[in-house]
């Protein structure tokens, strides 16, 4: 097969990994670059600043390096089965494979990895990408595959998500991926937002625009899913068919809006009941604290118990 490579029907095996792109890669290093950057300096905080500046940065880098990096991931609904299939068109042979489908907000990977790998004198082990996102043409994508010459299965799989494929699985999966992905980005911006605000005086509003960010996540993630409920197409292979469910990006978008909702309602709260407290966690100065807006009270009752748990 390699002395083949490139000369039709032969296919070479260049194949690019459904979970990491270059890049996914590329965003993973950025934020741990800051990760550790933030890390070297950390010794020189003293006391119980370098506690609050912990939390603060790493929950935030945390936030940030989601809401950018499931914009290239293809795990958020995947599925797969082992069955036995024909291998090639225009022939009996057949081969016990897995067979996977992994999807994200811009396109698919289709695995096929026979069982055992080696079989019918051949290394079955591909991973195939079709892409749908606005300025690439999935069509393209698929007929590269047909000239390719590419197995049975993979072939059929990506037939389901073709333009003019009777499932219209293409439409549904296009624009819900694209409003998804706009939504994430538009959290990504508001986080940048909270961040400049927490370092201000007026770190209420970044309270404000986390809720922000969590709304957008969620919004998100409910683009993606009202996609399951509208576009359904069975994909069979004998008497076995490949059913699909939420994957790592999709629960990991859900914890990351969940959280985001959480810090913003808390420290709403905490605003209000005990601000002095607060002011002390994002280390405001005297000066500081002047400046803040003087629409903010203080709930006498609130603050006098919740002073006197801490204090206990």
């Amino acid at each position: 097969m390699s002395f083949y490579d490139g000369i039709h029907p032969f296919y070479p095996h260049g194949r690019r990994s459904w979970v990491f792109s270059v890049d996914l890669i590329i965003i993973i290093i950025v934020f741990l670059v800051f990760a550790l950057a933030f890390t070297l300096i950390i010794p020189g905080i003293r006391g119980k600043v370098r506690i609050s500046w912990v939390c603060r940065v790493l929950i935030s880098l945390f936030i940030g390096s989601v809401t950018v990096a499931v914009n290239f991931t293809t795990d958020w609904e995947e599925g797969s089965v082992r069955t036995t299939t024909t291998y090639k068109s225009f022939s009996n042979a057949v081969v016990n494979a897995d067979i996977g489908l992994h999807v994200g907000l811009s396109g698919i990977n289709i695995t096929l990895k026979g069982n055992p790998v080696h079989q019918i004198n051949e290394t079955i082990n591909y991973n195939e990408q079709f892409v749908w996102s606005f300025g690439s043409d999935y069509n393209q994508y698929y007929n590269e595959g047909l000239r390719k010459g590419l197995p049975n299965p993979i072939m059929y799989i990506a037939e389901k998500f073709a333009q003019y494929s009777p499932c219209d699985l293409f439409t549904q999966y296009r624009l819900s991926g694209h409003y998804a992905s706009v939504c994430m980005w538009v959290a990504f911006c508001s986080w940048i937002i909270c961040n400049i605000l927490y370092s201000m005086p007026v770190f209420i509003y970044g309270a404000y625009m986390t809720l922000v960010t969590a709304a957008f996540i969620i919004f998100s993630i409910i683009s993606f899913s009202t996609v399951r409920n509208v576009a359904f197409c069975n994909i069979q292979f004998g008497k076995d068919s490949l059913k699909t469910d939420y994957g790592v990006s999709f629960w990991l978008s859900l914890a990351t809006g969940l959280l985001c909702f959480i810090i913003g309602i808390m420290l709403i709260i905490l605003d209000f009941c005990i601000p002095e407290k607060l002011k002390e966690f994002f280390n405001m100065t005297e000066e500081d604290k002047q400046k803040l807006p003087s629409t903010v009270y203080t709930n006498p009752n609130c603050s006098s118990n919740l002073s006197q748990n801490l204090n206990v």
